[in-house]
């Protein structure tokens, strides 16, 4: 006979537990402690088993049936209740340990390996130092528990300082740790895929660089008339013949250069694009080279920090000494020799826009053209080098 709402509610312990029966093997056991749990008594593969649905009244009668139905269709459907329960409990307590710091620190951890495009070293002390800002906002929540309204609240804070930049770049990578969650079968949705135009758009800064011939010259005379440290003379002068990214002059290592075939080989690890990059040396940057190979050669570093030689120079050493010499932040940056190079020698007419792209190692979505014009300009690269060496020179003597 099927239990009634009366029947649960009034029945009354006793000195040993009892059932009551509802059918379908649905039974209320009530203890002699006076608590009444749900459960189910079922077969699998002819062996009896019982599942616990719940404590009344926080599940009442209506709820245990439905929760009985429900685990009389998996059984249908060839599934065992009691061990799909204990999956969902365990899968349950995995999702509850899976905090957005610990996505976040195994994302990185994967960047910094991830084939053939691979973080290089300062976008991982970058991006790892602004997902930290999110650590005591949404690090410590469940993934799964995590809303827009959450990820929004969390980086408006870092908007609020004045850092538009950071918090445009932070909800970047938020929103890549969650597109890697949901890759990872840990997370449905992306919770940051609506929040687009949400924050306020920082304004384009361009980096300082002098671009006028005439000026150029009194930078290049400036620069040799310094009277710091000779090491970060010598760096400027080099960025100044080969116009690479002021990272990868730092990061340059004596085993990359080959002074006697006058080619500087920088691995991919340590370019922007992730690709290798050759750097022709004019006759010039080859004996500022084995200058600087007196004096830090021949292994390591070729710019080394002051403070120890296992750490190349700082990031703000070249800028700092741009500084002391009277150029502002908004005249001259070390990342402002690669525009003052493109913009003379294109001025020049003498050499064809793909070889000065090439020479600024900027990407090329075409990977067939890319790799066609790896080859194709390397004999104009060469000769280009040479004259923009010969060119400074010129300009440093008017």
């Amino acid at each position: 006979m099927a239990l009634t709402d009366a029947a649960v509610r009034n029945a009354k312990p006793r000195t040993k537990a009892y059932k009551l029966a509802d059918g379908g093997g649905l039974y209320l056991q009530i203890q002699p402690s006076g608590g009444k749990l749900w459960r189910l008594k079922y077969r699998v593969d002819g062996r009896e088993k019982k599942l616990s649905i719940g404590l009344y009244p926080d599940v009442g009668l209506s709820e245990a049936r439905r929760r009985r139905e429900a685990a009389r269709e998996q059984l249908a459907s060839g599934q065992d209740p009691s061990r799909e329960k204990q999956k969902e409990r365990l899968r349950a307590q995995a999702m509850a340990a899976c905090t957005f710091s610990l996505v976040a620190a195994e994302y990185c951890e994967k960047r910094k390996q991830d084939g053939h495009k691979p973080w290089a070293s300062a976008t991982v002390i970058r991006s790892e130092y602004l997902l930290s800002l999110l650590s005591r906002s949404i690090g410590r929540l469940p993934i799964t528990d995590i809303g827009p309204a959450d990820v929004l609240a969390a980086v408006r804070r870092i908007e609020r300082k004045g850092n538009l930049e950071s918090a445009r770049r932070t909800l970047q990578l938020a929103s890549a740790v969650f597109r890697y969650a949901v890759a990872t079968a840990r997370l449905g949705s992306d919770p940051t895929r609506d929040l687009r135009g949400a924050l306020a758009s920082p304004k384009v800064k361009h980096y300082g660089a002098v671009t006028e011939a005439s000026r150029v010259g009194e930078l290049l005379r400036a620069i040799d008339g310094y009277q710091g440290f000779g090491i970060t003379k010598q760096a400027l002068q080099i960025a100044a013949h080969v116009f690479v990214r002021p990272g990868e002059l730092r990061h340059a290592e004596w085993s990359e250069l080959d002074l006697s075939a006058g080619v500087w080989t920088i691995p991919a690890e340590k370019m922007k694009m992730r690709r290798p990059h050759h750097v022709p040396l004019s006759c010039q940057s080859i004996e500022l080279f084995r200058e600087m190979r007196s004096i830090t050669g021949p292994a390591g570093y070729v710019f080394p920090s002051v403070r120890t030689r296992s750490r190349p120079m700082s990031e703000n050493t070249m800028n700092a000494c741009l500084r002391r010499l009277g150029y502002a932040s908004d005249e001259m940056t070390g990342h402002g020799f690669r525009a003052m190079a493109s913009t003379l020698l294109n001025e020049s007419g003498k050499w064809s826009p793909d070889a000065i792209e090439r020479a600024l190692a900027h990407g090329d979505r075409d990977k067939v053209r890319a790799a066609y014009h790896r080859g194709a300009h390397w004999n104009e690269r060469v000769e280009m080098a040479q004259w923009w060496s010969d060119y400074l020179d010129e300009l440093r003597a008017a």
